[in-house]
């Protein structure tokens, strides 16, 4: 029974293996034909795809726009598409929508003569003395390319126009007391221009730390003197020079007249202005391509702000809130139109971050950097309408020095007479986020905007270069030019008794009475801030508000604020308690 067995299991064994010889060897010529055909199809995809390689590079050699830049300082990964010099959204407002607000008649667009549009890109530069032929050459920024990061060796910072060490830690993101090369200079004074500091290098996923735009031609700086918007709107015949809008309080007014009300209320560079509605929907040389270009020309896409004066207005708040945000250390993370965030860069000037958050706003991540650093970028656009703009800034930065100083001023009202502090440091003009104002309001029986016959008085001696809605502004330099030196904005005077332009006022001679008019509001006031070379000065930081020995201190959390002078103590009051009255 055991052999039986074992011949049982032993013939189906041999059987089994004759078959599996045969199944093998049609295995072995199956796998030999898909050899042979992967092989081929390998060297079949590898010349088809060189061909493909070779004809996208003939067809797109602009794939890479920031090949250029220092790579340790980009972001790990991003997909970077072509971006149209346009305002559309993926959300655009619907066209229906557009032309009924372009078609309103407190903000209608008016033109003297149908043309056909014109490509912003192809217009040439009318030859003027306005607009300079495109420079052959560019003037790169100072220190513009600083040591690459790494995760060991500090960051060599040379020092800017502006800079802090308390803003300068916060840009870095480390402690003042981290800061090498500072010597003993104070957390709000302000450094040197070049001094060299050594800074830990805590920061990753920035943004690029190449600056793209210089401070002079964001800011209404010295730069800007003599330029006239009128002359180079007229002689470059796009859209704007025929455009005229209705305006609230001063009734109708040209294209190129809102943009030189917005540039000087704002303290705006004219050149910007125009170089960024050219770029968002080419109205400077062209005409508007659509719906939403022409509703929206500065490619803010706000239901609630259609017009060029809206527009302007909320592009020179939202430049100013970027600029003076880099420089006071509030803004040092842009956000992005689909809510996306980016640090910015802590080497980057205030210029550049100006730009780079005005940019944000309507912008993906991708978009924002060919906005910025691609062949399309707005810097190219400024260049081709005007110059280098920092071959322009090397003849007037830095607009601020280590050595500057506010000139003494006394408190804007009588001796004698006991005023009331309303708020404290706070927004100088409009949406621009610089608390760089004061408010004080007079003695006065009721609340509201009733008539007052107490006077606002001259903090210092200067020349008086505009008086209007509302505004008197003094020259202390006295060359006649709001753009240069020391300036002092006095808002809310009233029109009767009002100071005249050309008026050479001494310190404490009468400039008007308060009032409400001027802008928003509820009760009869002075508003005063300083500005110097263009630039709002914040009331409580390096070149502090002081009048008559009353130094301006901010609150961070409210509009309260303080004036303080040794042991002396007024507090910030909208209702007037005795705590908040002072007098000269």
């Amino acid at each position: 029974m055991e052999r039986e067995l074992k011949l049982t299991m032993a013939v189906p064994l041999s059987m089994k293996s004759g078959d599996s010889q045969k199944q093998e060897k049609r295995q072995q010529k199956r796998l030999t034909r898909r050899r042979i055909l992967l092989v081929w199809s390998a060297v079949t995809f590898l010349v088809l795809g060189t061909f493909i390689i070779q004809a996208g590079r003939n067809r797109a050699p602009q794939a890479a726009v920031l090949k250029d830049l220092p790579a340790a300082n980009l972001l790990g990964s991003y997909s970077l598409g072509s971006v149209e010099n346009d305002i559309d959204s993926p959300e655009p407002v619907p066209e229906q929508d557009a032309l009924a607000m372009a078609g309103n008649e407190e903000l209608q667009p008016t033109t003297e003569k149908e043309s056909e549009p014109d490509a912003p890109a192809e217009t040439q530069l009318p030859p003027s003395e306005e607009t300079p032929n495109e420079p052959e050459t560019s003037v790169l920024p100072t220190n513009a390319e600083l040591n690459t990061y790494s995760e060991t060796a500090p960051v060599t910072y040379y020092a800017q126009s502006g800079d802090s060490l308390g803003v300068l830690a916060v840009r870095f993101g480390v402690d003042i007391s981290d800061i090498q090369g500072r010597g003993d200079l104070a957390a709000d004074q302000l450094i040197p221009e070049g001094q060299v500091l050594f800074i830990p290098n805590r920061l990753e996923n920035t943004s690029p730390n190449q600056k793209v735009f210089p401070d002079s031609e964001i800011v209404n700086s010295p730069s800007a003197v003599g330029f006239d918007v009128e002359t180079y709107v007229n002689n470059a015949g796009g859209f704007l020079s025929r455009y005229t809008e209705v305006l609230y309080r001063t009734g109708t007014a040209t294209g190129a007249q809102i943009v030189e009300k917005v540039a000087t209320e704002y303290s705006i560079h004219p050149r910007l202005l125009l170089a960024l509605i050219e770029h968002r929907s080419g109205w400077v040389y062209g005409e508007p391509q659509s719906p939403n270009q022409k509703a929206f020309p500065l490619g803010i896409l706000d239901v609630n702000r259609p017009g060029l004066y809206n527009q302007l207005q909320e592009t020179a708040g939202t430049l100013g809130t970027g600029y003076y945000g880099w420089r006071e250390g509030r803004t040092v993370v842009l956000t992005f139109k689909d809510g996306e965030t980016l640090r910015l860069a802590a080497e980057l000037n205030a210029g550049s971050v100006a730009l780079m958050h005005f940019f944000a706003r309507e912008s993906t991540l991708a978009e924002w950097l060919e906005q910025i650093y691609g062949e399309t970028c707005f810097a190219n656009t400024y260049t081709r309408m005007f110059d280098d703009p920092w071959r322009i800034a090397a003849q007037y930065e830095p607009l601020i020095t280590a050595d500057v100083v506010q000139p003494e001023l006394v408190l804007p009202f009588s001796e004698g007479v006991v005023w009331t502090m309303t708020v404290g440091p706070h927004a100088a003009w409009g949406v621009v986020d610089v608390r760089a104002a004061l408010d004080f309001s007079p003695p006065k029986s009721v609340p509201g905007c009733e008539k007052s016959y107490s006077w606002v008085t001259s903090s210092s001696d200067g020349y008086v270069v505009r008086s209007e809605n509302g505004t008197v502004v003094v020259d202390l330099d006295g060359d006649g030019n709001e753009e240069t030196g020391w300036v002092i904005v006095y808002l809310h005077i009233a029109t009767e008794g009002r100071v005249p332009v050309g008026t050479w006022l001494a310190q404490g001679d009468n400039i008007g009475h308060p009032s409400c008019e001027g802008g928003i509001s509820t009760g009869s006031h002075l508003h005063i801030a300083r500005k110097y070379n263009g630039e709002w000065v914040p009331a409580d930081g390096p070149m502090p508000f002081i009048m008559s020995g009353w130094r301006a201190v901010m609150d961070p959390i409210s509009l309260g604020g303080w004036l303080v002078r040794g042991d002396e103590v007024v507090t910030a009051d909208l209702y007037g308690v005795p705590s908040s009255h002072i007098s000269r």
